[in-house]
This record gives C-alpha cells, structure tokens and sequence, in this order.
C-alpha cells in the first residue's frame, strides 16, 4: 500500500479502526471519520491516519467529510465504505420507522454519497478502488433482524451495479462480508437475540457458531487482511464479488441438540 490515498469510513472504533491502522501500517495514507468526535484525538492511531467527525447518514456531513479528506490525501486510490449500524433487533411489526430510515440512512445512503464523491477523481485517474462493507446478514435471511440484512443486502446489490458501472474506468468494487466478529457491537446484538430466546449470551453463542462451519468467530484483523489484499495489485482482476470472512456461515445446518458439542 506504499503511496496509495485511502478512505475508511468510521474508523475511529471497532472493525474501521482496525482497517485504517492496518493500511496505514502497510504504507498508505489513511483519512478517516466517526461520529463521535474523540476520533480526532485517538492515541492509538497512526500518525499516517486523520480522522474528522461526521455522520456519514448525513448527506452534507457525508459530503463534507470526502471533499476534505480527497483534499488532505491529494487524492483518492482506494474507499472503504464500513461506516454502518446494527439497526433494532426485534419482530418487524414492531421496527419504528424511525429504526428503519436510521438503518437505511448508514448503511446504505452513506456508501452512496461517498461513492459518488470519490468516482469522479478515480474515473480521472482511471484507476481505484471501492469496498464496500456487508455483511453475512447480505446473504441469508435472519430473524429479528429485518432492518439490517435488508440494508446488508442492498450494499451487495449496490456493489454488483458499481463493478459493471465501472468497470469500464478499471475501477474495481467488491463486497466484504464479515461473519461473527468479536468486538463490543455484534456481542451486543447476539446477547440481544439471546434475550429474546430466553438465554445468555453464553449459552446461546453456541446456537450461533454451531452454523459456521468452522464453529468459531473472527477477528476484526482478519477483515482488514481480506481490504489489504482487495485493494492490492494482488486482486487486480477480482471485481463484482461478494467475499464472505466468516469461517463459512451457512444458513442452518439443523437444530443443536442439548449436550451436543460443535
């Protein structure tokens, strides 16, 4: 990544923060954005990444924050698009419209309107790349959870018109679709859905992993690993994909017995 201008959006906490020091660690400078406003201030980040507060939901906010961070960097090779939120997690019937147009605004609006502030400067270049973050939620159907892999679903959607779109222009645009990682929001969800069943979140991870294939979780690293090499001349040809990093979250493979083990 030595030399090349790249954009993560919400990279002040979580799997965002992971990316942009990973890139950054490999040679790239890094703009970045939250919407809490102490990502400005972060200790840990690199001295490579700048970070500014912003919503990217917001149409003007979203806007603002790429014409600035385009400014700093001088340019733009490659966008993240990773901002997003976990939405409601509930019966449809009950998801306020409130929810919905908030799920909707983030994690499909905010890729929108940072796309189109960076394809201009990449149609320019003739050159650049776009990733835009998903989710297994992308692929399969899940309950209580209506909102999210709705909008999930459209970022893969999103993704598939760009990469033809674009194509043309040799810019490539793909889909990451992390699965169970650890960190503080999906625990939050997942206990969130134990509730609902009536568990902890101990007893019901169990239910959750027996469904990947390789029974475990994943790191925010491993996502950032699979951005580093997308947006490497490694993957110069690999466009209009849909990548899960999720040790292979399948839909159901049956119901887990109690006393089962994986």
């Amino acid at each position: 990544m030595n030399g090349r201008k790249v954009v993560v959006t919400a990279g002040g906490s979580g799997i965002g923060r992971v990316i942009a020091n990973a890139f950054a660690k490999s040679g790239a400078s890094v703009a970045t954005c939250d919407i809490d406003p102490a990502c400005a201030t972060a200790q840990d980040m690199s001295a490579a990444i700048r970070c500014w507060q912003a919503d990217i939901g917001e149409p003007e906010s979203a806007g603002r924050f790429m014409t600035e961070a385009i400014s700093w960097l001088d340019g733009i090779d490659v966008l993240i698009n990773n901002a997003g939120v976990s939405g409601p997690t509930k019966p449809v019937e009950e998801i306020t419209d409130d929810e919905w147009r908030r799920t909707m605004e983030v994690n499909v609006n905010g890729q929108f309107y940072c796309v189109r502030a960076a394809v201009p400067v990449m149609k320019a270049q003739k050159a650049g790349v776009i990733l835009n973050i998903s989710s297994t939620a992308g692929r399969m159907g899940m309950p209580r959870r209506s909102v999210y892999s709705a909008s999930k679903y459209a970022v893969r959607g999103f993704t598939d018109v760009l990469a033809v779109e674009l194509g043309d222009h040799n810019i490539r645009v793909n889909a990451i679709l992390p699965g169970v990682v650890n960190g503080t929001r999906v625990r939050r969800v997942l206990a969130e859905q134990a509730q609902v069943v009536g568990q902890t979140l101990e007893e019901y991870m169990p239910r959750i992993l027996h469904n990947v294939s390789m029974h475990t979780a994943v790191e925010a690293e491993d996502v950032a690993n699979m951005a580093l090499f997308l947006a490497s001349d490694g993957a110069r040809f690999v466009s209009g994909q849909s990548i899960g990093v999720c040790g292979n979250f399948e839909s159901y493979r049956g119901p887990l017995t109690i006393g089962q083990g994986k």
